[in-house]
């Protein structure tokens, strides 16, 4: 064979191979711009104590701080809701409360006709060919794990509490002196909480290189109540140089009677019994600690995921149902339409997210359905209420016009800009506070008349739909009918002292 025409084959030979092999490269990156994997990651009662957000001054949350880094912090996020049953109801449906009629504890939307076959964020998923997995807190308590429920195709551990001490270590509480509120120190292991168990299963599905695409939901529970950690957690935090939450002595003096309503008897006690108990540093510091511990899972999870080599062609979200009281406006918990109960974590990170930026423009947790969907390529699902935020994840100089609306019972709202917060009572009392100079919403200025023109423009962004509460409606359900303001089944009287006060 001549010479010249061997190398004419060996050359063409190889341009051929270079050309599959091109072509191979572009439908694999077509793949992984068309099909990423998902880690969706939810967490209870968490409020803007994370070091990104510089919430609280000692916090540390390392784990969290460095997915912010490597993705996009809304710093400026809030829920739908301050209580998780319709926060998450709002989240996985893409609809608000006003619209669901879902605002207590229960029922669950399945067992509502109207909303039983609303297609929730893992079902649509599912639609979309992705596999789904799911463990701890999603949906709130049970729902979506019973043997009747089709929202994910693989179930982990459940969320909730794995060991208690013999006793209450806060002793006896208001409210009925519930069992789960409860807060302190006492000997416990990294396995004896269940959030180790819950992040310990999402490492190992992980590690196994599970079926992409993936949608993988895991939920923590702390820092809900009962605030349990390991004691290296509380070491973190030392009583004696601990600094307390600004609040302001008879905060509540200008709000109206109305913002007690929504949280008129709870099993959280008033903040008055945590001084006289001296209860108000044990709680704080245990707040803190289960953050911490919360954190560590989640770099567990994080690291495992970047072990299993799919982090690049992973989105990665983390967000919490809402906010969290310690103190301030006189109260413990959660159940109020104030920056402290509606203000959470937001970050997305993975491709085609912009590294280490932050959005300072109210954003809504309503926004993550739309915002996935987009990210992932799915057909746009038209009824969905919030905005995608995709926008902002390739330039966080992009304005959005939509304020962030909060929820909380019947025709209760709040609506939050940059710089305003206006709430909106559902017997027609409201407030108002300039955010700007006010950050911690000490001054009422509703009366003030200047003010006026800022009350008539948000008043515009009151949800105009204002569903009422379905049958079987329950826990923390407030309603007004008939002139009359019945809390969970009982009528408040004018004359009816404020419990815990």
């Amino acid at each position: 064979m001549n010479k010249s025409f061997f190398i004419i084959i060996i050359i063409s030979a190889l341009v051929f191979l270079n050309t599959c092999k091109n072509k191979n490269t572009v439908s694999v990156e077509a793949q992984v711009t068309a099909k990423p994997n998902v880690l969706f990651i939810a967490i209870d009662d968490l409020n803007d104590w994370v070091g990104c957000l510089k919430g609280h001054p000692q916090v540390k949350t390392p784990n969290i701080d460095r997915l912010a880094a490597r993705g996009t912090l809304f710093t400026n996020a809030h829920t739908q809701s301050p209580i998780c049953n319709p926060s998450r109801t709002s989240v996985l449906t893409g609809y608000r409360p006003s619209s669901t009629g879902i605002y207590g504890l229960s029922p669950w939307i399945r067992e509502v006709p109207e909303l039983k076959d609303l297609v929730t964020i893992p079902q649509y998923f599912s639609n979309n060919g992705y596999k789904t997995y799911s463990g701890g807190k999603i949906f709130h308590g049970g729902y979506g794990r019973r043997e009747t429920d089709k929202e994910f195709d693989s179930l982990g551990p459940a969320a909730g509490v794995k060991r208690q001490p013999p006793a209450k270590l806060a002793g006896k509480t208001p409210g009925g002196n519930n069992p789960w509120v409860d807060w302190g120190s006492f000997p416990l292991e990294n396995n004896e909480i269940q959030d180790y168990e819950v992040a310990s299963w999402a490492v190992e599905l992980l590690k196994s290189k599970p079926q992409v695409p993936y949608f993988l939901s895991v939920g923590f529970f702390l820092p809900h109540v009962p605030l349990y950690a390991p004691v290296a957690s509380f070491d973190l935090y030392p009583k004696e140089t601990l600094i307390m939450p600004p609040m302001l002595k008879n905060d509540r003096a200008d709000t109206p009677r109305a913002s007690w309503y929504n949280h008129w008897d709870v099993p959280e006690p008033r903040w008055q019994w945590f001084k006289e108990k001296q209860q108000d540093t044990v709680f704080v510091q245990s707040y803190l600690a289960a953050i911490s511990f919360m954190d560590s899972q989640v770099g567990r999870v994080l690291n495992a995921l970047d072990e299993s080599g799919q982090s690049e062609n992973t989105i990665v979200v983390l967000w919490s149902d809402h906010g969290f009281h310690l103190g301030e406006k006189e109260i413990s918990g959660k159940n109020t339409l104030w920056e402290r109960s509606t203000r959470v974590p937001l970050i997305f990170a993975g491709p085609k997210i912009e590294k280490n930026k932050s959005y300072d423009n109210p954003v809504e947790l309503l926004d993550l359905y739309p915002t996935l969907n987009e990210l992932c390529n799915f057909p746009k699902k038209e009824d969905l209420e919030g905005h995608s935020l995709v926008a902002q994840l390739k330039d966080v100089h992009t304005k959005r016009i939509w304020p962030a609306i909060t929820t909380n019972n019947h025709d209760n709202h709040a609506i939050r800009t940059k710089d305003w917060r206006y709430i909106k009572y559902a017997n027609g009392s409201q407030e108002l506070y300039f955010l700007q100079n006010d950050p911690n919403e000490w001054d009422n200025v509703i009366n003030d008349t200047n003010h006026r023109h800022v009350v008539e423009r948000l008043k515009k962004w009151i949800p105009k739909k204002n569903e009422s509460p379905h049958i079987g409606s329950n826990a923390r359900i407030l309603i007004h009918k008939d002139g009359k303001t019945i809390w969970q089944g009982k009528t408040i009287f004018k004359h009816d002292s404020i419990p815990g006060t």
